[in-house]
């Protein structure tokens, strides 16, 4: 069994990875034109089941990147789960728009559409569910409500490659969908980011803005204020790599989310995410929940000690609707929202990666059980 120490996430780049890149930069295309960026886009797009995918910088430029492209103005709401990392109200704020928190569904941790009537307002113009943690939304439910109020809706699968809904992919199940390729995703080129979609005048618009704003029949003409969004050669290099491995990948990390339901299971106070009928989410960060009274100790505690047993761990995002940027318009709304509320106190992430050693696992587990039994005292 190694020792060393356990890091949360780590890419797996044992593949054509550097060949590719070593071919992009012998090539000279290594900024926003090149071979790769076509294969990419073209593969991607193919993957998630889509007419097209748009490479961007990074998935936070994706979300702002598609809401400028709905033409998303100062004034306007969007309803967004609270439970969530920042991008996803960030880029609402990027465009003048703010963000209005929903509750999450205890049965998927995505947003609740049950909740979702409630907030909208005659500002209201879309949502962004988002598949947290792998888990994809309940989008019929949300489409139909959307449909019904006449708003658009964006999936927000940053944390979501090749996840499915009712046998449909992530990424094909709304108007438009975001992605990140960020070091700790399932597919990874370090930073970058997708957006997919079917809309062909939709995809012109994004296209458009994405470089500069320039019109893709007369060089050098600008018809719009554009922007800069635009992935490079060499980044599409290695994810073109990573997706030829995909299958082999998400097999390894399904084997690792099942060792963990195995290793952890009847642990008192550690609970697991839930899993939809309809889901087969993607294994992307293995999620416990720790009920302090059960457990015998503060999720806080346990993350101490796993960190000075050489475990790196991560916390639940932080509910968005109690960070400073996002507090006072919230509190001004009323917003309760205890689901939010309790799992960003209760969830912890552990190490999820293709390079994990069944020891790892199995050192994990024992780390979580023997500091239960002990009381919270003393390290394994």
């Amino acid at each position: 069994m190694r020792k060393q120490r356990i890091p949360v996430a780590a890419p797996d780049l044992t593949g054509n990875e550097e060949k590719y890149v070593v071919d992009a930069i012998r090539s000279s295309w290594i900024s926003s034109t090149g071979e790769y960026i076509r294969r990419f886009e073209r593969e991607f797009a193919g993957m998630c089941g889509t007419r097209t995918a748009i490479g961007v910088c990074n998935g936070t430029v994706a979300l702002h990147l598609a809401l400028l492209a709905l033409d998303v103005r100062p004034g306007d709401e969007v309803l967004v789960p609270s439970l969530t990392y920042i991008a996803t109200a960030n880029a609402v704020r990027y465009v003048g728009a703010e963000p209005v928190f929903v509750d999450v569904d205890p049965d998927t941790w995505c947003i609740d559409p049950r909740e979702l009537e409630d907030a909208i307002t005659p500002r209201t113009r879309g949502i962004i569910p988002v598949h947290l943690y792998g888990h994809p939304a309940d989008m019929d439910a949300i489409n139909h409500i959307a449909a019904v109020h006449g708003l658009w809706v964006v999936e927000d699968a940053a944390e979501a490659h090749m996840a499915r809904y009712k046998g449909r992919v992530a990424g094909s199940l709304a108007a438009m969908a975001t992605f990140s390729f960020y070091g700790n995703k399932i597919l990874t080129c370090g930073e970058g980011g997708a957006i997919t979609l079917s809309d062909p005048h939709l995809e012109l618009r994004t296209r458009t803005l994405r470089g500069q704003g320039m019109d893709p029949e007369r060089r050098y003409y600008f018809p719009v204020t554009g922007y800069n969004f635009r992935l490079t050669n060499l980044a599409c290099a290695i994810l073109c790599a990573q997706m030829e491995r995909a299958e082999r990948i998400m097999e390894r990390r399904r084997e690792i989310f099942s060792a963990y339901r195995r290793l952890l299971d009847g642990i008192p106070g550690i609970g697991f995410q839930p899993v939809a009928s309809w889901a087969e989410p993607a294994p992307w960060l293995f999620c416990i929940t720790v009920d302090g009274k059960e457990y015998g100790t503060s999720r806080d505690a346990l993350m101490a000690h796993m960190d000075a047993s050489g475990v790196e761990t991560r916390p639940f995002f932080l509910p968005l609707h109690n960070l400073p940027p996002f507090r006072g318009e919230s509190r001004r709304r009323g917003e309760n929202l205890p689901v939010t509320d309790r799992l960003g106190a209760e969830g912890v992430s552990l190490p999820t990666f293709h390079g994990m050693e069944d020891s790892d696992l199995e050192r994990i587990a024992d780390i979580i059980r023997r500091y239960r039994m002990g009381g919270g005292s003393g390290l394994s």
